[in-house]
């Protein structure tokens, strides 16, 4: 193993002979993993539905509990990366959260269905270690990107989930377990493989490029002391707060209905919903990485102004793919336009995480939780409207449209601090004057 204690400012996409390489892909991996405990259970709704005898309402509220638990969760686990570590806190979040992942399958009604998915929707904030972790482990004019592969590839998860969890179902269902039985023995996979990924955690990675907290002296009660709440008065990062609403939230909140919005309109089987809902969280293989990649060369040549025009743009593609998705008359058509919001939206995700560690960088545990927070409060609101008995899938899909629409043009008005390059030292101060 090479010991190199400072942040890369390369990713060597194909080493593991450095501990930030070895970060880089065990903090996705863990990322990933934890979307096959939070969302493996969407693909499996139209079994769950029928073995539980869910209404639409009750559908809904599950799915918004899903997601309402995360945004405590983030804020929690960006300040316990800044006191304890990501090290030790991505540990204690897997094993933590794969015991309502393992005991699922004990549910007999809707409301222990309601609570457990209430409480697995804690190992969503999985993510804000994959952002704070990559962002300690390479150097600002790649930071972005980093970023956005370690973001996406673990995002990525939700795409394999939607389309493995039926295979998974239908191999139980194969070896004579009725369905009642069978999504909930499918359960047990991604607890498993949560045990596997905190044991990888614990053994191959580190806190910094230097070592642990513990071994470089950087002590609890002096993260404490760095950590700054006022900087989350700064408009910057209400702005991305809004704007990881509208591209991480939609995705969530498609992850959680789009397999039942394919059986329910397009009349598919569960397996084959599964595969076309999988697909679009699949595209999180490149599209994300792509607006991470964007974001750093539009900061390296325009400032933080270059980065913003970014995230707005994609933003208002994100949205305007949203409506002609809402509006597709047939399957073929739906498809085609749920790959091109899709790309947007996911490349949005990256474009926003382009930029959370230069707003402010004594407090990136913070604003990653934050900001990723956010994401899961635009997941939650959105789940109202899927709830809703007089609103169809499609309205609700139009509604979001629009509304997206409208934050990237807050976005595009928001000022982003100075031109300086992104790649140079990031601003320190949240209220420094900020220029167009």
């Amino acid at each position: 193993m090479k010991l190199i204690n400072q942040p890369l400012d390369r990713i060597r996409l194909f080493s593991l002979a450095t501990i930030q390489m070895r970060t880089f892909h065990i903090t996705w991996l863990m990322f990933f993993v934890c979307f096959f405990g939070w969302f493996g259970l969407a693909p499996l709704m139209p079994a769950i539905r029928t073995d539980l005898g869910l209404t639409k309402a009750q559908v809904g509220n599950t799915i918004i509990a899903s997601v309402s638990s995360t945004i405590i969760a983030r804020l929690l686990i960006g300040k316990l990366c800044d006191v304890l570590g990501p090290r030790k806190t991505a540990v204690r979040l897997l094993l933590i959260g794969s015991i309502p992942v393992l005991l699922v399958g004990l549910v007999r009604d809707y409301t222990s269905f309601l609570l457990f998915r209430l409480a697995i929707g804690v190992i969503g904030a999985s993510f804000v270690v994959t952002q704070f972790h990559s962002s300690m482990m390479f150097a600002p004019k790649i930071r972005g990107t980093a970023n956005a592969i370690t973001g996406g590839w673990g995002n990525l998860g939700g795409g394999v989930t939607n389309m493995v969890m039926p295979l998974i179902f239908s191999a139980i269902v194969g070896f004579g377990y009725a369905p009642h039985y069978a999504w909930r023995y499918a359960m047990i996979v991604p607890a498993l493989m949560m045990w596997v990924v905190a044991w990888l955690y614990y053994r191959y990675t580190k806190d910094t490029p230097a070592g642990n907290y513990s071994e470089t002296g950087r002590s609890a009660k002096g993260a404490r002391r760095s950590t700054d709440w006022s900087v989350l008065a700064d408009w910057r990062i209400i702005a991305l707060t809004l704007a990881y609403a509208m591209c991480f939230g939609m995705e969530i909140t498609f992850d959680n209905v789009a397999a039942l919005h394919f059986v329910d309109n397009f009349h598919l089987s569960q397996h084959t919903a599964g595969f076309w809902a999988g697909l679009f969280g699949f595209m999180n293989i490149f599209a994300r990485a792509l607006g991470g990649i964007f974001s750093d060369k539009a900061g390296n040549r325009w400032g933080m102004r270059g980065k913003g025009i970014l995230l707005a743009t994609v933003l208002l593609l994100e949205g305007l793919g949203l409506l002609a998705f809402a509006h597709a008359d047939n399957f073929v058509t739906a498809i085609v336009y749920m790959l091109s919001f899709a790309l947007f939206l996911k490349m949005a995700n990256g474009a926003v995480y382009g930029i959370v560690p230069f707003v402010n960088d004594s407090n990136i545990g913070l604003i990653s939780g934050v900001v990723g927070a956010g994401g899961n409060l635009g997941g939650m609101l959105f789940g109202f409207l899927f709830r809703s008995e007089s609103i169809t899938y499609a309205e609700a899909f139009t509604y979001i449209g629009f509304t997206v629409i409208t934050i990237a043009c807050v976005v595009l008005l928001t000022r982003w601090s100075s031109a300086q390059p992104a790649g140079a030292a990031p601003a320190k101060s949240p209220t420094a004057p900020a220029t167009a």
